[in-house]
């Protein structure tokens, strides 16, 4: 990632819209989508000082500002240097692929960043629950709020799949789930308070599992009845210590009704959905999905096409209809994680999808004339030839597709600006560098 420290700083009284800035806090500690933007309004320059900083850097070169706004010096003359030779096009094509790849690595490793920061702010809050519940509900509605935050910006939000290692395993589920039940919720146009309730509701889900001893805390299909009932235990356990902890009812009922189906056929009251709150359907949508793909035992994990599939096929009843056919608009009928054939006979696997156009999803081919660690992510949109014919699971694939690809075992989700897009890569193999 770029290094920031040659940023001049500035003071924060002297900023001025149009100004590119960085913010050297952690995500969490400011209300902005990103943490290096361009000023646009008298907003975000009041919000500046209230944070309390008094300096910020910024780069001259990316911002907007007439000369006589300028706070800096002008440049001085620059020495005449001789013309430059003539660029052949191989040498700019390596070039733009250079650009192109580091600026890639740079938006995954910022997404992580962001997801492991607030994946140890979860960690942190949970741990504080028996000692300290009304500070640990204070903290999981900061999360929530910080969450959407970065959610309320301009134009379309791709969600991004992580790399393997990305977050804590131990929180990954709450997270995952907060993450893309808060993205549906933003897609239905809730309210802000509605949005809060629901991220902090579905980062809480499952708090009434610290209750329970470990072997009930994932349900296993060799249970007997008296241990399904142990298991499901962990609802009622959860509402009482979110009644502890202080929360609010919209995610206590959350909490109580993440396991109902909009059939009456969950539990632990067998609601139907005109009977659950729609931060309910949303979570226990979104909580069976990450359920299918991140099981306890990995062997029985399905790819993220699988489980849309299943749920479409054998679950509809049991969810509300619209929130399941919202749900697969914006995740797309391949969502990222899933593994694909491209109409070229290529292997993909499906990185991100632009949560508002989720039929041409970002893929990494495998190419084997290029290295992995130099594969640019294709952005199907751009290309209007090339499309999804099939979804294939990781053990259908050849050996060097898998090892080029490799598969996640466990997916996890954040989300990113879709941002403007880029123009087509040249094709595969002409800019190895």
């Amino acid at each position: 990632m770029k290094d920031r420290s040659a940023d001049p700083l500035i003071d924060v009284n002297q900023l001025k819209v149009g100004m590119f800035i960085h913010l050297d806090l952690g995500w969490m500690s400011h209300p902005f989508p990103l943490s290096s933007f361009k000023l646009s309004s008298e907003e975000q320059l009041l919000i500046l000082r209230r944070l309390g900083l008094k300096q910020v850097r910024w780069s001259p070169g990316k911002s907007d500002l007439p000369l006589d706004a300028t706070p800096m010096p002008p440049p001085a003359a620059a020495p005449a240097v001789a013309a430059e030779p003539p660029h052949d096009a191989e040498d700019d094509a390596r070039e733009r692929h250079r650009r192109l790849l580091a600026e890639q690595r740079e938006a995954l490793l910022l997404c992580e960043r962001q997801y492991a920061e607030a994946a140890t702010a979860l960690r942190d809050l949970i741990d504080l629950v028996p000692r300290e519940p009304t500070d640990a509900r204070d903290r999981s509605a900061a999360l929530s709020r910080a969450l959407l935050d970065k959610m309320l910006v301009e134009g379309d939000i791709n969600i991004r799949l992580l790399n393997e290692g990305a977050g804590d395993r131990g929180t990954a589920h709450a997270l995952n789930v907060a993450v893309i039940a808060m993205l549906l919720g933003r897609a239905f146009g809730l309210g802000r308070d509605e949005m809060l309730d629901l991220g902090q509701g579905a980062l809480l889900h499952d708090i009434g599992k610290m209750e329970l001893t470990p072997r009930f805390r994932h349900r296993d299909d060799s249970f007997t009845a008296a241990e399904v009932a142990a298991y499901q235990q962990h609802v009622a356990k959860g509402v009482m210590v979110g009644q502890k902890m202080g929360v609010g009812a919209g995610p206590l009922l959350i909490i109580a009704q993440h396991h109902e189906h909009a059939d009456g056929s969950g539990f632990p009251q067998r609601l139907n959905a005109d009977r659950m709150s729609i931060g309910a359907r949303i979570v226990a949508l979104v909580n069976r999905f990450d359920g299918l793909c991140n099981p306890l035992l990995s062997s029985k994990a399905m790819t993220p096409h699988e489980a849309l599939s299943l749920m479409f096929a054998q679950g509809r009843s049991r969810f509300d209809a619209t929130m399941l056919n919202a749900f697969i608009r914006m995740m797309g009928v391949y969502p990222p994680g899933s593994v694909v054939q491209l109409t070229d006979d290529r292997y993909a696997l499906v990185v991100a999808v632009n949560s508002s156009r989720p039929l041409k999803p970002r893929v990494m081919v495998h190419d084997a004339k290029v290295p992995r660690e130099e594969a640019l992510v294709l952005n199907l949109e751009e290309l209007p030839d090339l499309g999804i014919r099939r979804s294939v699971k990781p053990q259908q694939l050849p050996r060097a597709s898998l090892d080029y690809l490799s598969p996640r075992s466990r997916i996890a989700y954040f989300f990113e600006s879709a941002g403007p897009l880029s123009t087509p890569p040249s094709p595969p193999g002409e800019m190895a560098a």
